[in-house]
């Protein structure tokens, strides 16, 4: 399989699978001298992990960043950047019988019509892909640091469980990795922790929403139409498995109030034009407007369950009864958290270097 490309400038290339030898990515259009080592790009490997905490995968992974080329003495080069992870923990005999039998919820069925197998652990289309999307985001934070830009992710939702209030940016820095949930909010992070506990306890898998939020990005960057800033943002985020959905400021809500509402007035503000409030979520006309991007994707609740489904056995054409076994995720939203802040830094490098 050829690998997977995203962006212009700040070039993505994704390769391997969840059962091959490794996944890898290769960063083409980074500038020379990014401070960025590997304990940058590990730490942030190390977020999105399995076997962190009971609420997660315990798939054992060391998910140790090997780094092949274009980094050097703690700097970008300029050059092609290449890093892989190994795969070690695999079992692949547990999905021996989805060629035959495809899971509810997953890639099978399609794929099977497509290129004729289903893949041990989903190939491609397997969560664990996203390594790439960290690895390359990773280096795209330490960029963007560099241009007084950041990222930063949390669980807004998490099954029935909401997040209310609005944290500030400090709080998100200072609590959302401090725990399971990946929530800024102790006591929410608390109950989301005990929603997914329930599930998991069940046999069973919830969802939910992580929010995003960019600083810094000056106003007029991006392209109108086609190439807009939401239309890059969608396109790479609905690269994560298990993303359905994704709004951008107001979002679905927005379209319930009236314009007088959801209209965001300007002020002067230090001496520069700013909005009130950020209806728009930082993006208008497709371009960047100076404020704080923010946006939310869904995550659906996790294909892979304990419970018995109903599938059919396509060989045959026959109704069956399927038992997924193995080591699965109760709720893959709260290890997509860190994935979401990485795919949105790899879009805003783009989109800085394209100018």
């Amino acid at each position: 399989m050829d690998p997977f490309i995203f962006g212009d400038k700040f070039k993505v290339l994704v390769f391997g699978a969840s059962h091959a030898d490794y996944v890898g990515v290769e960063v083409i259009g980074c500038p020379a001298g990014v401070n960025v080592s590997k304990q940058d790009i590990q730490k942030m490997l190390d977020l999105r992990k399995p076997g962190q905490n009971a609420l997660t995968s315990q798939r054992k992974e060391d998910d140790e960043a090997i780094i092949e080329a274009g980094i050097k003495n703690g700097k970008t080069t300029g050059g092609t950047i290449r890093v892989i992870v190994k795969n070690k923990d695999t079992r692949s005999k547990d999905y021996s019988k989805f060629s035959q039998t495809p899971r509810p919820g997953h890639a099978d069925y399609p794929a099977l019509i497509k290129y004729g197998k289903v893949e041990p652990g989903g190939g491609f289309f397997s969560g664990r892909m996203t390594i790439a999307f960290v690895i390359a985001g990773a280096i795209a934070k330490k960029m963007l640091e560099a241009k007084g830009v950041s990222t930063m992710a949390f669980s807004r939702q998490i099954g029935t469980v909401r997040l209310e209030s609005e944290p500030a940016d400090k709080e998100l820095a200072k609590n959302t990795y401090s725990n399971a949930a990946r929530c800024p909010d102790p006591k929410t992070a608390k109950l989301m922790e005990k929603e997914i506990e329930k599930a998991r306890d069940e046999g069973d898998s919830v969802g939910g929403v992580i929010e995003c939020r960019i600083n810094g990005m000056p106003a007029g960057l991006g392209e109108p139409m086609f190439a807009s800033i939401e239309g890059r943002l969608s396109l790479a985020m609905f690269a994560i498995p298990a993303v359905k959905g994704i709004e951008f400021g107001s979002g679905f809500a927005g379209s319930a109030a009236r314009g007088s509402q959801n209209n965001d007035e300007y002020e002067v503000k230090a001496g520069k034009v700013a909005a009130k409030t950020n209806n728009a979520g930082g993006i208008l006309g497709g371009l960047t407007s100076g404020m704080p991007i923010v946006l939310r994707v869904a995550v659906k609740p996790t294909s892979s369950i304990f419970k018995k489904q109903k599938t059919v056995n396509v060989k045959e054409m026959k109704a069956e009864e399927l038992k997924i076994e193995g080591r699965h995720d109760p709720c893959i939203a709260i290890r997509a958290v860190p994935v979401v802040e990485c795919v949105a830094a790899m879009c805003m490098a783009d989109i800085m270097l394209m100018g």
